[in-house]
């Protein structure tokens, strides 16, 4: 019996319970996968007792994909340099494995044909947390020599961009105020990154108004990581004018996929997970 689950806080919009336990019954495994809503206070404990059940591995979401940092106790590459993890493997001895499948999950969404239009050029991304942190590194792989933030609070942000700068020595990085955002005439793909459009947070809202989505050229992509719903107003809008859209369900799926193959080293369907996940947006 294996046990898996994912914390974080809220997790009303979690569907990654239902992907994973579609996989767990696929594959013949007796397990189950926990939806675990922990309040930021209690995060430490509440690993404490993740350890002491058995877990075998658990995903990482909002708002701890940074802090739970603190407690690994070893990362692989990709986690070391995003700064972040979604995805810890409870080891043998107890200790915590630490790694960040959100890039993978992030870049297998865009097409070759799209990365092949986006290198060179310029990503914009919407927010400046955990997941744009595994955007902007997907971009960068992709070959983006240029990226904009947009951020509320440039000041929290600044450590961020530090560190990416550090890393990808030949990307252009820069801050920006979200409420600066007015021209995107230049940008080949804007990704949104933050909770915005997200359903039971700010479902009625877009973080980029249509007149200035309307600034973007034809051919540019616009991709938002958030799943639920599907089409969020910012795609619904992007879709209106004409431009390619990515929503969040692939990247969602993808590195789920990723995160199951290192708990468990089987390999998921991968068209297992996206049926039960869009049969799940349905209802």
């Amino acid at each position: 019996m294996i046990k898996l689950g994912i914390i974080g806080y809220p997790l009303g919009h979690s569907l990654s319970k239902v992907m994973h336990e579609a996989v767990i019954k696929e594959l013949g495994i007796a397990g189950s996968y926990d939806i675990m809503e922990t309040n930021p206070e209690d995060l430490i404990q509440k690993v404490k007792d993740i350890k002491r059940e058995g877990y075998l591995g658990f995903n990482v979401t909002i708002p701890f994909k940074v802090p739970m940092t603190m407690m690994i106790d070893d990362f692989d590459d990709v986690a070391n340099i995003a700064g972040c993890v979604n995805t810890v493997k409870v080891m043998p001895d107890k200790s915590l494995k630490g790694f960040n499948t959100d890039v993978y999950g992030f870049s297998e969404a865009i097409s070759h044909e799209q990365k092949s239009f986006i290198r060179g050029k310029k990503g914009a991304i919407i927010g400046t947390g955990g997941a744009a942190r595994a955007a902007a590194i997907g971009l960068c792989q992709a070959g983006v020599k240029y990226i904009d933030f947009y951020t509320r609070n440039i000041v929290n942000a600044s450590n961020m961009v530090n560190f990416l700068r550090s890393q990808f020595g030949g990307v252009e990085f820069n801050l920006k105020q979200v409420q600066s955002m007015s021209d995107l005439s230049d940008v080949a793909i804007l990704v949104n990154a933050s909770p915005i459009g997200m359903r039971g947070k700010a479902m009625d809202l877009t973080p980029v108004e249509l007149p200035i989505l309307k600034t973007m050229t034809n051919s540019a992509i616009v991709y938002d990581i958030v799943y639920n719903p599907r089409k969020t107003i910012l795609l619904k809008d992007a879709q209106s004018l004409g431009l390619e859209i990515i929503d969040g369900c692939e990247m969602l799926i993808y590195q789920g996929a990723r995160a199951f193959e290192l708990w468990t080293g089987q390999k998921p369907s991968i068209s297992v997970m996206k049926i039960a996940l869009l049969e799940s947006l349905a209802q």
